[in-house]
C-alpha cells in the first residue's frame, strides 16, 4: 500500500515539472519579442534626437554662410567706393571732417559685425554641445559620429572665414586713420604713426583687436597694416 502511494506522488510531481516547463517555453518568445522592441523603441528616439540636432547645426552653418557674404559684399564696396575718395581728400588737403565720418561709420559697421560674429559663435557652441550629449548617447552609430564630426568641422571652418573678415574690416580701419592723421599732420606715405597717434581718430579712443588673436603692424602711411595671423590679409587699395 505504501509502495503503491509513493509511486502516484512521484509520477503526479513528473507532471508538474512538465507543464511548468512547456508555460515557460510558451512564454519566452513573448519575452524576447518584448525586450526587442523596447531595444527598437530606445534606438529610434536616439536617432531622431541626432537627426533634429543635425538640422539645427545646418541652419547655423547656414546663417554663419549668410553673414560672411553680407560682409564680403560689404568689404568689395568699400574698398571700390571710399579707397579714391580717401587718397583725393589727402591730395586735396582740405576733406578732414568728410573723412572723419568715413571712420566713424567704419567703425559702426565693424562693431556690428563683431556682434554678429559672436552671436555665431554661441550658436556654434550650443549646436557642438547637443552634438555631444547625442554622440555619447548613442556611441554604436558610428556613420552618424563621423558625419556630426565633419558638420562641425565646416562650422568651425566658416566661423573662422567670418573672423577673418572681420579682421581684414579693422586693417581697413586702421588705414583709414592714417590717412586721417597724414591729412591733418601733414604727413607723407613714407612717415609712421603709432598706435597712439591713431587713436584720435577711432572711435572711443580704442585700438581695434584682431578677433583671432593676431598682432597689427600699423607700418608707413603708404603701405597697408598687415595682421600676424596667415591669411588675414587687406586687399590692395
Amino acid at each position: 500500500m505504501i509502495s503503491t502511494n509513493a509511486l502516484c506522488l512521484t509520477r503526479a510531481g513528473k507532471s508538474a515539472r512538465n507543464g511548468a516547463g512547456v508555460k515557460f517555453k510558451d512564454v519566452f518568445p513573448v519575452i524576447c519579442v518584448v525586450l526587442l522592441i523596447i531595444s527598437e523603441a530606445f534606438l529610434f528616439s536616439a536617432n531622431h534626437q541626432k537627426s533634429v540636432a543635425q538640422a539645427k547645426l545646418i541652419e547655423a552653418q547656414r546663417e554663419v554662410s549668410d553673414l560672411e557674404t553680407e560682409f564680403i559684399q560689404f568689404t568689395n564696396s568699400i574698398i571700390a567706393n571710399e579707397s579714391e575718395e580717401l587718397i583725393r581728400a589727402r591730395a586735396e588737403n582740405k576733406d578732414l571732417p568728410r573723412l572723419r565720418s568715413q571712420i566713424e561709420q567704419l567703425q559702426a559697421d565693424n562693431t556690428k559685425l563683431l556682434q554678429e560674429l559672436n552671436t555665431a559663435r554661441e550658436a556654434l557652441g550650443q549646436r557642438q554641445e547637443q552634438l555631444q550629449e547625442i554622440q555619447m548617447q548613442s556611441a554604436q552609430d558610428m556613420q552618424n559620429q563621423q558625419a556630426q564630426a565633419q558638420a562641425v568641422e565646416q562650422a568651425v571652418t566658416q566661423t573662422e572665414t567670418q573672423e577673418r573678415n572681420t579682421c581684414i574690416s579693422n586693417l581697413r580701419l586702421i588705414y583709414a586713420a592714417k590717412q586721417a592723421w597724414a591729412l591733418e599732420k601733414n604727413k607723407t606715405d613714407s612717415d609712421v604713426p603709432a598706435e597712439q597717434d591713431l587713436l584720435p581718430y577711432l572711435k572711443g579712443n580704442i585700438f581695434p583687436v584682431c578677433p583671432a588673436g593676431g598682432t597689427y603692424t600699423i607700418g608707413a602711411v603708404g603701405q597697408l597694416p598687415t595682421c600676424s595671423i596667415s591669411g588675414h590679409v587687406l586687399p590692395p587699395q
